[in-house]
């Protein structure tokens, strides 16, 4: 196998792991591309990995996506069904959720791209990471299947400060979640179902530009499959340690990280 493709799967495996573990992939992503002056590959090639983690979400949790949009459909005909099915109900925290998430990550977007060259914005963004995954461990468990509305307005905005480099999308929402008093479970499915319209936006965004510009070959195809495949894993594994009450846990390895960036930050003009 040629570097090209041994750098593809790489990336996509390193996709595929920090797209759902609460460590954010973007914080990771830029981060090695300040050290190590390393690229992405391209808008195609960002483009086909957000396409593989999208689809593991989809596999991991098939049965609640379809149960809410067929149940969210049906309720466009029948608004009751937002407030009697779960799936209705599910569908309803989603749509409120992906309001703010998308306005203010549309407002955002400028200034997280500066801010991801940045390691002093980077290491600030883990920090906060550390701080919501230090606060979800002090959250009491809650028996609820669904936030309110005004519940999920909140974890809309999470979501939507999450763009910032180093803030975990996962991390935010779930804990937010946690917080509101939702059951640990449904947390998860909760925060990765909100996840598919803000990743799939984006991707509707760049698909028609990545097709312009790109072109489809053979290492972006593998590193998608690999972020496919690396990120059902990750998804499980998260699914696991949430329901156990261990979400907290990732604090120990984003907490180092936080403060080894923030002081490489501070140092940054130094070593320029």
């Amino acid at each position: 196998m040629t570097s090209p493709h041994l750098h593809a799967a790489a990336l996509g495996a390193l996709q595929g792991v920090t797209e759902f573990l609460p460590v954010s992939s973007d914080g990771h992503l830029a981060l090695a591309e300040v050290l190590f002056g390393l690229k992405t590959g391209g808008l195609t090639f960002n483009v086909l990995l957000h396409a593989g983690t999208l689809l593991a979400t989809m596999i991991v949790l098939r049965q609640q996506l379809w149960r809410a949009l067929r149940e969210g459909l049906l309720a466009l005909f029948k608004p009751s069904r937002f407030r009697t099915t779960p799936g209705g109900r599910d569908a309803l925290v989603i749509i409120v959720a992906s309001i703010p998430t998308a306005l203010i990550g549309l407002g955002l977007r400028n200034a997280v791209e500066r801010w991801t060259e940045d390691p002093l914005a980077i290491g600030l963004g883990f920090l906060g990471t550390t701080v919501v995954l230090v606060l979800s461990g002090l959250a009491r468990r809650g028996d609820a299947e669904q936030p309110s509305l005004w519940g999920a307005l909140a974890i809309g905005i999470a979501q939507g400060f999450a763009v910032l480099p180093g803030l975990s999308r996962s991390g935010s929402t779930i804990s937010s979640a946690l917080w509101l008093g939702v059951r640990p479970d449904r947390a998860f499915e909760l925060s990765m179902l909100m996840s598919l319209p803000a990743v799939l936006g984006a991707l509707l965004l760049e698909t028609p530009k990545a097709l312009e510009h790109g072109r489809l070959e053979t290492p972006a195809l593998l590193g998608a499959f690999a972020a496919l495949l690396v990120g059902i894993g990750a998804l499980l594994l998260l699914q696991r340690l949430v329901r156990r009450g261990r979400f907290m846990w990732f604090a120990l390895w984003v907490g180092p990280l936080a403060i080894a960036t923030i002081a490489m930050g501070l140092a940054w003009p130094q070593a320029h």
